[in-house]
């Protein structure tokens, strides 16, 4: 049994509106991508059973070698279920040859309406240990402050 990371985030918009922005492609590439980096998707069912394949681009590859290449982190996400507007639940499998990154990572996003807007609230389970626990949950917490930015400009 692998490590379990989570972060989790207010966002000033309803549960809806946070649960679109998670299978939006445009969107996706805008929020994922946590700081120092861009993304872009290559690939896009939203179905179950579909998924989106991710190339993450690192700003600045000396401070953060990737996975895939020098400057690249490539992620595989399936989606294995959808249960709109509650709960997305994504297996991800990144592209490496170094096998501390092998495996398939769970990540869930839960979504819980609050008087403030929606709790997003991601858990991470089976996280490769070539994956570094505090820059991970650092990652996911600033891809939620992202999506908040993201979604709470378009008020």
């Amino acid at each position: 049994m692998g490590r379990t990371d989570r972060a989790s985030r207010v966002i000033a918009a309803p549960p809806a509106t946070v649960y679109s922005a998670l299978l939006d492609r445009e969107s996706l590439e805008v929020w994922l991508p946590p700081d120092g980096m861009r993304g872009r998707v290559e690939q896009w069912d939203p179905r179950p059973g579909g998924g989106f394949r991710m190339v993450l681009t690192y700003l600045d590859p000396a401070d953060s070698p990737g996975k895939t290449s020098d400057a690249t982190d490539v992620v595989d996400v399936g989606f294995a279920a959808l249960v709109p507007p509650e709960r997305v639940v994504q297996r991800a499998v990144f592209e490496a040859e170094d096998p501390s990154y092998a495996g398939t990572m769970t990540m869930t996003w839960h979504l819980t309406a609050t008087g403030e807007g929606t709790e997003v609230t991601v858990t991470a389970t089976d996280v490769p240990p070539g994956i570094e626990q505090a820059v991970h949950e650092a990652g996911i917490a600033s891809s939620l402050a992202n999506l908040a930015s993201y979604l709470e400009a378009a008020d």
